[in-house]
């Protein structure tokens, strides 16, 4: 593979630096009265960014000595991460200068580093080395300490940004930990030359480093037992913070999490996927029922997001193409899902126009805002997995796929355990549309908000249409890895 085409595989990458780069420069020379502009060109260059995907010569495969894999997995978990990081900028300005900061107004580097949380997904989920993803994994996890703690007047912000940067910098410590054994006993940082040694037998020091490495990679899946942090910085970031946090970040570690199962550690098999069903196990239970007791929306989201996790991951324990097929489709629901939820909670404001998040709040909300309530009816009924709803469809194919491998006691116990999670959801359609009617919310709501919460709520009635094109592009992304 000749340097030019090296360079051509990472283009992607290459227009968000460059675009990251530039506007950071700007945002110095002009300030924040340019936020907007900036917001704007960034959601372009992340547009280029997924369109530079449709060039000839950038889907190379393995480059650069297989630090990279520039393949149809790593472009379709682009395209997600892109999508979702998109939206979390358009939705950010409106909040930060309606008293989402205390009324400071928004702020110019805020879609800078998202742009820069980008790269590093980017290079997450094109990693071909533990070298390289270790790198793309800190440069997300740097600009998320920063985005987590934006409100610097907010104690919660504070509290949420302090709290992800320890427990992630421990994260990294294992998940470095995990890699410098593997290294030490495959003998190499590469994925193949890592599958290559793991082929020959496991022995006691590459099952620790498997261990540490999956556990550090949890922590960023926000999977349980390590997802400690996820309430707290839900709860506390800014609301489209929260947005990101809970879309574009997920779709990066999960996405990462299968290819380190597959490429690395796939002759394995056997070790791996005991680890993956128990965190998959105890995050469905877990975000299901923790959930039940929250009165705030955004730690309700932030368990429903756990428990999601646990679903997706049912996909990769069953370990054949098919199953990644249904993770790679799950993620495509999951993140029409979020981003039309995190819609929905932007819209709950008083009537000064400051931010609520108590659940309370939704009561009767069907008799002032039928719409909004409308919206939050499809997209609870969807994470419910309710048909015919499309959120039906995406546990529906990680089931399947555990099944057709033999884990069928393992598909038994994630259906029975979504009957668990639907509760929370019917909770809040309950309180929607047979409560009295609380406080009602401002009637204003921003363009942009409502057009992305119709758009997602339309995807979610009518997905099934889209079966065709989301199958074909899952199991070829899919089969890239295979």
């Amino acid at each position: 593979m000749t340097e030019s085409f090296s360079m051509l595989a990472i283009l992607p990458e290459l227009v968000l630096i460059g675009s990251a780069l530039a506007l950071l420069m700007g945002a110095a020379y002009v300030g924040d009265r340019a936020t907007m502009a900036i917001s704007w060109l960034s959601v372009v260059a992340l547009a280029a960014a997924g369109a530079s995907l449709a060039c000839p010569g950038v889907l190379a495969g393995s480059v650069m000595g297989g630090l990279f894999r520039a393949d149809a997995f790593g472009a379709y978990a682009k395209v997600l991460i892109f999508v979702a990081a998109a939206a979390s900028i358009l939705i950010a300005p409106r909040f930060f200068n309606r008293g989402g900061q205390n009324g400071l107004g928004a702020r110019a580097e805020y879609p800078i580093l998202i742009l820069l949380a980008c790269v590093g997904m980017s290079i997450m989920v094109s990693a071909g080395d533990f070298l390289t993803l270790y790198v793309g994994l800190e440069l997300n996890s740097l600009a998320a300490y920063v985005l987590a703690s934006f409100m610097r007047q907010d104690e919660r912000s504070a509290e949420a940004g302090l709290k992800y940067f320890v427990l992630g910098a421990l994260a990294s410590g294992i998940l470095l930990y995990g890699i410098s054994l593997l290294y030490g006993f495959a003998g190499s940082t590469g994925f193949d030359g890592v599958s290559a040694a793991v082929a020959d037998g496991l022995d006691k020091g590459e099952l620790f480093g498997l261990v540490f490495v999956l556990a550090g990679l949890s922590f960023k899946m926000s999977a349980v037992p390590f997802h400690m942090w996820t309430p707290d910085v839900y709860e506390g970031a800014p609301t489209p913070v929260t947005a990101f946090f809970a879309s574009a970040p997920k779709v990066a570690a999960l996405g990462l999490t299968v290819r380190v199962a597959i490429e690395a550690l796939g002759p394995a098999g056997l070790a791996w996927q005991q680890v993956i069903i128990f965190i998959a196990l105890a995050s469905i239970l877990l975000g299901a029922v923790a959930a039940i007791g929250q009165t705030n929306i955004k730690r309700l989201l932030a368990y429903s997001s756990i428990n999601n996790v646990g679903f997706a991951l049912i996909g990769l324990a069953a370990g054949t193409q098919e199953g990644v097929a249904a993770v790679l489709s799950y993620l495509a629901i999951y993140i029409v899902m979020t981003v039309g939820t995190f819609m929905c909670v932007l819209q709950m404001r008083d009537q000064a126009g400051n931010p609520v998040e108590s659940i309370a709040s939704l009561s009767g909300l069907s008799q002032t805002r039928p719409g909004l309530a409308a919206a939050f009816a499809i997209f609870m009924f969807s994470l419910a997995g309710i048909p015919p709803l499309f959120g039906f469809w995406a546990k529906f194919l990680v089931f399947d796929a555990a099944v057709a491998a033999g884990f069928t006691a393992l598909a038994a116990i994630g259906i029975a355990a979504s009957v668990i999670g639907a509760f929370y959801y019917l909770k809040i359609i309950k309180t929607i549309y047979f409560d009295q009617p609380a406080e009602a919310y401002e009637a204003r709501s921003g363009r942009v908000e409502y057009a992305l919460m119709s758009v997602t709520a339309a995807i979610i009635v009518v997905g099934y249409f889209f079966n065709p094109l989301l199958d074909r592009a899952s199991a070829a992304a899919a089969a890239s890895l295979f």
